[in-house]
């Protein structure tokens, strides 16, 4: 499996934990056997740093809020600002397109566009 698909696959996990309840925690325990190893170290990394994920997203989108964002973006900016962060062997321009591509997948028309500007001043932010 390679790191696209893993990724999608850490995604369907970050999104699952914004409904936060005992059920999601059977799901992942389940699941966790049947991912790849890069998706469950992408999920819990982005799972330990929510707080500080959070507030970068905060930061950078300009009049929302992660608590009026739809849940898919807010997943997907999750993941990728976590790679941008801190996955060293990831180019920012890489998360960035991954991010651009589930976006266009599983979120609403056009919102792939506000997601490539959030994470373009995330990325010019951290370098």
């Amino acid at each position: 499996m390679n790191r696209t698909e893993q990724r999608e696959q850490a995604f369907c996990l970050v999104f699952q934990n914004l409904f936060n309840n005992e059920e999601t925690l059977a799901i992942y325990e389940e699941n966790v056997a049947k991912v790849g190893k890069y998706a469950k170290e992408l999920f819990e990394g982005v799972d330990s740093k929510i707080k500080e994920l959070d507030e970068v997203i905060n930061t950078y989108s300009k009049g929302w809020k992660t608590n009026r964002l739809p849940k898919v973006n807010l997943a997907i900016l999750r993941l990728a600002i976590y790679e941008i962060k801190y996955v060293d062997d990831v180019p920012a321009s890489v998360a960035i397109n991954e991010a651009v591509e589930l976006a266009k997948k599983y979120s609403g028309e056009g919102d792939y566009s506000f997601i490539n500007g959030i994470l373009g001043s995330v990325a010019k932010g951290v370098e």
